[in-house]
């Protein structure tokens, strides 16, 4: 990647946050845009701190045809990560779900085609798949999606198939199983799963389970998504707006990932609080990467174990730091 000029849709984000870190470290030329609705700035000033002749940011959105087109401008490369990606807000808001996954998805692919990119590697989901009961998921399995967010991420691989096919952009779609790690948001009332849990358990609070626990997901953790969009930019040969399963291939109920973390905390005492189920989530998934291994050469190099264990360690010292922190504001105001 040293030297290779890439743009990243929704850099200042959870894995397009961890993406760009890596892109800078092999020596990258990265452009991000973002318009930072869900995140903050603090990631890509540190980026521009680190590689200020290799870094530049645009504050702006995918849906913005100029600020998208002078992200682009000169890529070889895009990472397409930018996305509304809650399926309880895509249920409130089903209108702006679309407008940003799907509509946004196009102005990305346009402003590649202007541009000249070579190959936009597009963050799909597995939500795709529905609540088809066949285990594990596989890529030929008819899509059935549940909720508008699913709907519209969907809707993102049909026009990367589109591009493929009628612009001469190559594309290829990596449907992402249950990302995690570090730096995910935890103070959303959309927070993923993970944060939210070890955010309660720190707090000295029973975590919430909508449902019965049973569901399962096939926890991913976030250097694994990296390294696919890393092998996918790199990968020889067309890929022609493929579609492949990015997981662990590992099946972990909710259950079993609260009771591991607690483990991990000391917090076994803290029980847990089952609320409803909500609409549109499904009861179980899990991947087969075999397609994925095939085609861009991935397999998941960090375990759930593994990825667990660092991803806990630093909640809990963030959350150690954001206590030090309101101590000494409320002393120095007494």
């Amino acid at each position: 990647m040293k030297d290779r000029r890439v743009c990243v849709t929704g850099g200042a984000g959870f894995i397009g946050g961890h993406l760009v870190d890596v892109l800078v470290s092999l020596g990258a030329m990265v452009t991000v845009i973002d318009d930072l609705s869900n995140s903050s700035a603090e990631q890509i000033a540190s980026a521009m701190d680190r590689a200020p002749d290799r870094v530049r940011f645009i504050q702006g959105s995918i849906l913005d045809a100029g600020a998208m087109n002078s992200a682009a401008e000169d890529a070889q490369t895009v990472f397409h990560l930018a996305a509304m990606g809650s399926v309880p807000m895509s249920i409130e808001e089903p209108g702006r779900a679309w407008t940003v996954n799907a509509t946004g998805t196009m102005r990305v692919l346009m402003a590649a085609q202007k541009a000249g990119v070579e190959r936009v590697v597009y963050s799909a989901s597995s939500s795709a798949y529905g609540n088809n009961p066949a285990l594990p998921k596989f890529e030929t399995m008819a899509p059935e999606p549940e909720s508008p967010y699913a709907a519209s991420k969907l809707a993102g691989e049909s026009l990367m198939r589109t591009w493929a096919a009628c612009y001469g952009v190559d594309t290829v779609s990596l449907r992402y199983f249950n990302i995690f790690g570090s730096r995910q948001a935890a103070d959303s009332a959309y927070a993923a799963v993970i944060p939210a849990f070890v955010t309660r358990y720190l707090d000295a609070k029973e975590p919430t389970i909508f449902g019965d626990g049973g569901q399962t997901r096939d926890f991913t953790h976030v250097s694994n998504a990296v390294s696919a969009n890393l092998l996918a930019a790199l990968a020889d040969g067309a890929l022609g707006g493929g579609v492949v399963n990015i997981g662990a291939g590992v099946r972990t109920s909710i259950n079993e990932l609260a009771a591991m973390i607690a483990k991990i905390l000391g917090t076994q005492e803290i029980g847990l609080d089952y609320q409803p189920e909500r609409v549109g989530e499904v009861r179980d998934s899990v991947s087969n990467v075999e397609a994925a291994k095939a085609l861009i050469g991935y397999e998941p190099s960090t375990s759930l174990e593994v990825g667990l264990a660092s991803t806990v360690q630093w909640y809990a010292q963030e959350h150690r730091r954001l206590g030090q922190s309101k101590s000494q504001s409320e002393s120095e105001s007494a």
